[in-house]
């Protein structure tokens, strides 16, 4: 059956919806991250919000994630990729929709905010966690990284989307209108999101094989007589997540790729533009345009390294794309108040590490499930994302504590080192470096099966131990 999946040279139709209601998905998840920073600015001054209480209402979309890529990633193990598939759009709408009411009240009204915040964000963890398995197992293995890393591409096209609803939509429907608006977009995602079945592979795995047989006829758009049926009989297996532990190496591969890319990319966004204003004396209005550009060319870098890593393969590609971006951030920390003095090659050298830095995320996401056998594969990329996500609190907390920002106002605070702001985000992006180097294995070209059976052919953590017990 996944022979003839493979054999795809085209995808269908079919393959084609469920790669857009995947990425525009994620174009929903990374634009409600994008319009929370607005909303705050409608609210500050009414509610006399402090640094802390702005901190907790941003942070608390980023926990929230974290928590939830661990808990559906391994309950898409467990009931299957659609339902999770679905779930999570569904919290993800409702409690956006929540944010409409939210309460005038100075006293309450940000508690209710952090709140639902908080649920967002725990379906988008989980919405990210479950997509990229769910497209990898609709695929041929041959488009397999493409079509994944693609799909990351969502990422930054969601921020330009906020972009552009902030400027064009905002002054006439407000902030409770922009979630409006999110809201009915996220229905249309949960309305196309409703015929598309069961993954092939994780039914095959739980017993179903005449489902999977339907399922992969729905993916070709053929009858599902003219595929071969599966006759051995496979047993179920509930996942663990202590299971994770018996593959240390997944384990360090893709914990340590996530939280190096993660800390350096998160860091790296929220701080830019201050450094920017510092180091080239613009006005922030002017950093805010130069932004368009470089979030342009992260862009452009999903998409290359997208591409790159059915060429060259995924660890290669994703020790390019760290090295990159560690060699770039080196360079704008040691001849950052030269470049300064020639704005053009400054720009040039932050696209580029933009490009490198986004790019890897192209990588380390499908990768992130690829590099486990198949009843662990949402889990195990449910857990490396979610381990990831603290780099989104000591990506930006970490610099200020760092570099010693003199007053507690923010991001915009004085006296920010540029030298040390890129010195620890290339640190963060070597680290990820050093895991594919050190711990990657090379997926490109090989079925998810073929993959199992090399991870599951390596002696486990529990294995070694016994063998080296019995040797003594």
């Amino acid at each position: 059956m996944f022979a003839a999946l493979d054999r795809q040279r085209h995808l269908s139709l079919n393959q084609k919806k469920l790669i857009f209601a995947g990425s525009f998905g994620l174009i929903l998840e990374f634009l409600d991250y994008f319009l929370i920073g607005f909303v705050l600015t409608f609210l500050a001054k009414p509610w006399h919000l402090t640094f802390g209480t702005s901190s907790v209402i941003l942070l608390a979309s980023g926990v929230g994630s974290m928590l939830g890529a661990t808990f559906f990633g391994w309950l898409a193990d467990r009931i299957g990729r659609r339902k999770v598939f679905i779930s999570t759009i569904a919290l993800f709408s409702a409690s956006t929709g929540a944010l409409i009411f939210t309460p005038e009240s100075v006293t309450y009204g940000w508690i209710y905010l952090s709140f639902f915040r908080f649920l967002i964000g725990f379906g988008a963890g989980g919405l990210y966690c479950v997509d990229l398995p769910l497209i990898q197992e609709f695929v041929p293995t041959s488009k397999r990284g493409s079509i994944s890393g693609l799909v990351t591409a969502a990422v930054p096209i969601g921020f330009l989307l906020g972009s552009v609803m902030v400027a064009f939509l905002a002054p006439s429907i407000g902030w409770r209108g922009l979630m409006a608006v999110c809201v009915g977009l996220s229905l249309i995602t949960l309305a196309a999101r409703a015929w598309i079945p069961e993954s092939p592979r994780w039914l095959l795995h739980n017993g179903r094989a005449d489902d999977a047989r339907k399922s992969i006829a729905w993916a070709l758009q053929v009858d599902a007589a003219s595929l071969p049926a599966v006759t051995e009989d496979v047993k179920a297996r509930q996942p663990k997540f202590s299971e994770l532990f018996h593959y240390p190496k997944s384990v360090a591969l893709s914990w340590i790729s996530n939280l190096g890319m993660q800390t350096g990319y998160y860091g790296l966004t929220l701080w830019s533009p201050t450094l920017l204003v510092q180091l080239l004396g613009v006005p922030p209005t002017q950093a805010a345009f130069y932004m368009i550009f470089v979030t342009a060319a992260a862009l452009l870098g999903r998409i290359a390294f997208s591409l790159l890593s059915e060429v060259i393969g995924r660890r290669r590609a994703g020790i390019l794309c760290t090295v990159g971006a560690t060699v770039m951030l080196v360079v704008a920390a040691l001849f950052g108040g030269a470049l300064a003095a020639s704005f053009v090659a400054f720009l040039a050298v932050l696209m580029l590490a933009y490009f490198f830095g986004e790019g890897g995320f192209a990588i380390v996401g499908p990768y992130s499930a690829e590099v486990w056998p198949m009843r662990l594969r949402a889990t195990g990329m449910g857990a490396s994302y979610g381990f990831g996500g603290i780099g989104k609190i000591i990506g930006p907390m970490g610099l200020a504590l760092i570099v010693g920002t003199s007053t507690s106002s923010g991001p915009a605070a004085s006296g920010v080192s540029f030298e040390n702001a890129f010195f620890y985000f290339a640190a963060w992006y070597g680290l990820a470096c050093l895991a594919f180097i050190i711990f990657g294995i090379e997926t490109k070209g090989r079925s998810i099966e073929a993959i199992e059976s090399e991870i599951e052919s390596r002696p486990s953590k529990v294995e070694l131990a016994a063998s080296s017990s019995a040797r003594t």
